[in-house]
Order: C-alpha cells, then structure tokens, then sequence
C-alpha cells in the first residue's frame, strides 16, 4: 500500500511533538513537509534527521504557511495535520475548508494519541488564551508544593527557536543555563522566574525524552502550558485558566475550549481589574461546558518598583509580545500599572519603530499604544532597544515576565512591574492541592478530568 503522504501545519511547538509522537516510526505514512506561521525565523528550516528517526534520512523541510496551497499539490499531499494554537474556531475551520477544497483531507489530534503518560504525578497548567496567566498561576502551584516537601520540576511548552538538535532536552537549574542556552527573550520570560524561586525547568524538543529525565528528580511534575495549547502529558490534575478582559473567547477559540472541558479547576484570573459582568461571563460560559469543574476566581496583583516614576509622567509601557501578537490583548499589566499610579499619558511607540518591530506592528495592526517585547534573536533583540530608546518619554514602564534591562541598555529612567496570582474564593490552590496530595493517582488516561 503507498504511504499516506502528510503534511504537518505549525508554529515550531505542538507540530514537532505531534510528529514525534503520531508520525515518527510510522511506517504507514510520510510526512513530506511542515509550515510555518506565528513564529519569525522558522519557515526555510529543516526538522533535522537526527530528530525525525530513520525514515527521513534528509530531514523534513519547514515551508512558510502562505505556499500551503501550492504545497499541497507540488507535494501531492494527502492529509494535513493542524498542529498549532491559540487561533479562533473560524480561523482553523477557513483553513479546512481551503484544504479539502484542494482534495486533501484535514486533521487535528486529541489527547489519547498526542500526551504521553507518566511515572510520577502530573499538574498541567493551561489556558484559553495566550497571557490570561498561566505562568503565575504554574508558579503558585510549583511555591506550594515545594512547601509540602515535594521535589517539583516543570516543564515548559517547547520554544525552539535555535540548534533543534542541541535543544531536543534542555535542564535549566540557574540562570547561567540562560546564558549557556542562548536564550531568546520569550524563552527567558518563561524559564527565568521558575529559576529565581527554586524550581528545576525542563524544554527543548522531544517531550517524552524530556518527561524520562525529569521523572528522575521529581515527585510531581508541572506542564507549564504555551498559547492555550493541551498539555502534552496525561494529567493528574488540570488547571485551566481563563481571562475575563475576553470574554467568549473560552468557547470560540482552539483549542482554548478544548482546556475548559479538560478542566478539574477552572481560574478565573484578573478580576481585580475586569469588569463583573465579564467576570461572571467567563464564569458562566466555562460551567456551561464543564459543570463539574471547580471555580477559583482570583486577582492578578500588580507590584511597581517606584512609584515616583509614574505619577504625572509620560511613559512608554513594554507588555509581554505573544500576549499582544497573536494573544491580540492590547494592553497587559504594565498598561494597568501605569494608569493605577497616575501617569499622564502612554505614548504611542509605532511611529518610533525600526525594523522588524515595525515588521511585528505591520503583521498585528490591532495592537495597542503598546510595545511589544519581541526578542526572538539578536537582531530583534536590537530592534527593541533602539526603538525603545527612541520613544520620547519620562518613564519605561516593563511589563514583561523578565527584567528587560538584564538584555537591554536603556536611556532612560525604567520602572519593573511584577505580578502574582492572588486567589479571592475558596477553595484556593492550596486547598486543591492538598487534595490532590492526599488522593490516589487518577490515571484517565486522556489527559485531564472531562
């Protein structure tokens, strides 16, 4: 029988993992290419040979999402496999429709196939949407169950953006790791403040040799999810969290809602700063599709270094770049900060942007009077800090996960914003991970409680 010839639709994350888990070894099929979107840098990359196993002895080539169509037909494709996140229903049943218009079938895959299973307990943490505030609520969960005793190692969704090979398991124990990595600003933002507060983090590209060292120095292992992706293990317990600046979003986006049937608790984060009757929208929205999950509703408490440096100034506010980007918030925590402690006015940084930053306000046009911190390599990297230092204002305002000013020679006065999650009902994550500690291992095996 000929091979079913499969093309792999991507953003350098779930389409690696989904190959190494569906397709690698496969003898029944051949995936003749990737695409990529979302991510810059990726597109004219091969998956490497030493990844993709024996079956592909010169790699798998990674092609831009915009020669899908041609691809289709150059490489007579028979099924394409939808392997990315954090886009609307509509934005993945368009691209369904434009493949099966061109005779091939269309894919995207669950849970039973695509997460792996564990020695050890796994919490996974995701979300509906990109910046609603996984990474605070993964660092709650990993603080309190380092309190109780327990060795806690995460892992974080893959972002590989350079060497796939030399990244295929990456263990990051200090920030020097960051250093030895060369890490992209986005991979800092997320491995930098697990380091700080203690917790061993795990990345890279093949996910289930990463699980096998992991589960060698852990008693619990968290997913630390990306976008609002699925976890890629089977979970003893997930956490989903949702944000109610977008409302509906928890039911109108991929697979965001997918998380929310998955859920055995469900965070509604940043009521602090939303408005009620969103709040209770989210709220009604997630118990329509899973009424047996257990609601937390909690603030997202923001902290400033100085407040001086706020009141009555004019500032330039730096938020989170996925958030912004294809997260499609228009403003974060440094936005709110600045406006709780008096500035004056946000400057809008777009008519000051060089290079690719300007490329990245060209690709998201709906972006706020914000910048977005975009460092995927050294080049954007310096498209940041020369655009941030040309930006006439009193006061930079860094909303970002990381210390910008570690990467970044600044020219003037900046003010770091920080924030943690802050339950406000019960039970609160301590309570639900008291639980879980005491409870027998609930082995599903497809991947949450739902």
């Amino acid at each position: 029988m000929p091979k079913t010839r499969v093309l792999i639709m991507g953003a350098a994350g779930r389409d690696f993992h989904n190959f190494n888990t569906v397709y690698r070894g496969n003898r029944a099929v051949e995936v003749v290419a990737f695409t990529a979107t979302q991510i810059p840098n990726i597109a004219g990359r091969k998956y490497p040979a030493k990844l993709a196993g024996p079956g592909y002895p010169r790699g798998i080539r990674i092609y831009p999402e915009s020669e899908l169509p041609g691809l289709i037909r150059k490489l007579r494709v028979d099924q394409v496999v939808f392997s990315y996140s954090d886009v609307s229903n509509n934005y993945v049943m368009d691209r369904a429709s434009m493949v099966m218009a061109l005779g091939a079938d269309f894919t995207v895959l669950g849970g039973e196939h695509t997460m792996i299973p564990s020695k050890v307990p796994v919490i996974s943490v995701v979300a509906v949407r990109t910046g609603s505030g996984k990474s605070q609520t993964s660092r709650r969960v990993c603080a309190y169950l380092r309190s109780r005793g327990k060795r806690v190692v995460a892992v974080r969704h893959p972002m590989p953006y350079g060497d796939l090979v030399k990244q295929r398991v990456q263990r990051y124990g200090t920030l020097a790791d960051l250093v030895k990595y060369k890490c992209t600003v986005e991979e800092m933002e997320e491995y930098e403040p697990h380091i700080v507060e203690g917790t061993i983090i795990y990345a890279g590209v093949d996910y289930e040799a990463i699980l096998r060292e992991a589960e060698k120095e852990a008693d619990v292992i968290v997913w630390d999810g990306g976008n609002n992706d699925m976890s890629f293990y089977k979970s003893d317990l997930t956490i989903t969290v949702v944000d109610p600046h977008r409302p509906g979003h928890e039911l109108t986006y991929y697979p965001g809602q997918t998380n929310v049937r998955l859920a055995d608790v469900i965070v509604v984060n940043k009521v602090d700063s939303a408005a009620p009757e969103n709040v209770a929208a989210v709220i009604a929205n997630s118990l329509a599709i899973n009424p047996g999950a257990t609601i937390i509703e909690a603030n997202s408490k923001i902290t400033v270094e100085d407040e001086s440096l706020l009141r009555g100034k004019d500032v330039l506010v730096v938020e989170d770049g996925p958030t912004l980007t294809h997260g499609e918030m228009q403003f974060g925590a440094g936005t709110i900060a600045a406006k709780m402690f008096g500035a004056r006015s946000i400057i809008d940084p777009r008519p000051y942007a060089t290079g690719s930053i300007a490329g990245t306000y060209a690709k998201y046009p709906r972006t706020g009077r914000v910048l977005p911190a975009m460092g995927y390599g050294e080049e954007q990297i310096a498209d940041l800090e020369e655009t941030i230092n040309k930006v006439p204002c009193d006061t930079v305002v860094i909303g970002t996960p990381i210390d910008l000013r570690r990467v970044l020679k600044i020219n003037k006065p900046s003010v770091r914003v920080s924030y943690t999650l802050q339950e406000r009902t019960m039970p609160d994550i301590p309570a639900v991970l008291d639980d879980f500690l005491k409870a027998p291992r609930r082995r599903t095996g497809k991947g949450g409680g739902r």
